[in-house]
């Protein structure tokens, strides 16, 4: 079985967009906001914060594009917390088909990504250990839980890696018009 660093490899390789989905008064379910913040942090093009509603940014990914869109999420699987899985749109669709704390679920969405029969849809799932709400509203995400904040920084870098290794040339090669732009839930614009 190959481990996870080479299956990533395969599946960050040409043009590359990146979602991060999760609700950021949810604990845990911020993982895959959390993670799209660092990765634009660390200068990777073509992330998109969409929160609780990447519906929203489904056309627009479509049209620009991308050989691949990873959908970065808190997924519960029966895992240890932290745990990892990396699902292609099948295994989405199989494992959560229609359950879902978003409005759409994901399977539906990496249906719908993959229509167009030229982009390959992707999960990268997180095991959450905690999703309660936070106690106070705030402006300010929840902080993760030490498990699943030690799983961030490991994926960070197993995806910067890859993205560095495998698709910089590609998405530099890429028509500066086709960049996805998006507006986070907190307000700000990511290219």
């Amino acid at each position: 079985m190959r481990d996870l660093h080479q299956q990533l490899a395969d599946c960050v390789c040409g043009r590359v967009c990146l979602i991060g989905v999760g609700n950021v008064d949810y604990g845990d379910d911020s993982f895959g906001v959390h993670l799209a913040e660092e990765l634009i942090a660390a200068g990777v093009s073509d992330v998109v914060i969409a929160g609780t509603s990447p519906e929203r940014f489904v056309g627009q990914i479509t049209q620009a594009g991308f050989d691949h869109v990873v959908f970065l999420d808190a997924v519960d699987f029966s895992g240890e917390p932290g745990s990892v899985v990396l699902l292609d749109s099948t295994r989405i669709a199989a494992r959560f088909a229609q359950i879902s704390t978003h409005k759409i679920s994901l399977g539906l969405l990496a249906k719908w990504i993959e229509a167009n029969a030229e982009t390959k849809a992707w999960l990268l799932g997180v095991q959450p250990e905690s999703l309660k709400p936070s106690a106070e509203q705030s402006a300010e995400s929840q902080p993760l839980t030490p498990a699943l904040q030690k799983t961030l920084d490991v994926l960070r870098e197993l995806l910067l890696d890859s993205l560095s290794a495998n698709c910089f040339a590609a998405s530099a090669s890429a028509p500066s018009d086709a960049r996805v732009c998006a507006k986070s839930d907190r307000g700000s614009t990511v290219c």
